[in-house]
């Protein structure tokens, strides 16, 4: 399956979001294939901080070269993290996508940016468009804060998406382990935040549990 992480608006999480699923997939004993199409090169940074460190199971992230569709066709699960600077290798993941997954900030503004993807995503596929999935990530964790509960009942509205209720706060564990090259579950396996994660992952894909 081709999963594309995406959004139109930067600063959603695309990256980490990508790299925990990946290293969560290895350890499952799938053959994941990670393509980073975002020019900051997130993805290859954490992933060289991951080789250095001699962390295992190791994960392999390719570039734009790696985005064919008979190159994929062997690969147990691909993640393809997609940035806006390239126009044109975006659309062309997107119409390889089997599925979009869609990391949404508890914000108005990302709520109108996730409404312009999916009329971005309609046009580029012709209303063809896979399924796009969208979640609530860094979220507050403050449960007097209303601000993460609306963003949610906004998403469910959304034409076109599929709101799923496993969301990820903003936690600081999340930014610390994506800097020392580990998912979020390898530094803190009993945390919150990978509590979160594992949920994300089991909605995500329920046959790699079975």
């Amino acid at each position: 399956m081709i999963t594309v992480v995406g959004s139109l608006k930067g600063g959603s999480g695309k990256s980490t979001v990508t790299f925990n699923l990946a290293v969560w997939l290895a350890l499952a004993e799938v053959e994941v294939q990670v393509i980073d199409l975002d020019p900051q090169a997130t993805l290859r940074d954490v992933v060289d901080v991951r080789d250095e460190e001699g962390y295992h199971p190791r994960i392999s992230v390719k570039g734009k070269k790696q985005l064919d569709g008979n190159r994929l066709n062997g690969v147990d699960e691909v993640l393809i993290d997609i940035g806006t600077a390239d126009i044109e290798m975006m659309k062309r993941a997107i119409r390889l996508a089997d599925r979009i997954l869609v990391p949404v900030p508890p914000s108005q503004a990302d709520i109108w940016s996730t409404q312009r993807f999916i009329q971005f995503v309609n046009s580029t596929t012709e209303g063809k468009s896979p399924e796009m999935i969208g979640f609530i990530n860094r979220g507050d964790t403050h449960h007097a804060v209303r601000e993460t509960d609306e963003a949610a009942a906004a998403l469910v509205s959304l034409p076109g998406m599929k709101f799923i209720k496993p969301r990820l706060s903003q936690r600081t564990i999340f930014r610390r382990s994506f800097s020392e090259g580990l998912a979020v579950f390898e530094l803190n396996p009993r945390g919150k935040g990978s509590q979160e994660l594992n949920a994300l992952c089991a909605k995500l894909y329920p046959g790699m549990l079975k």
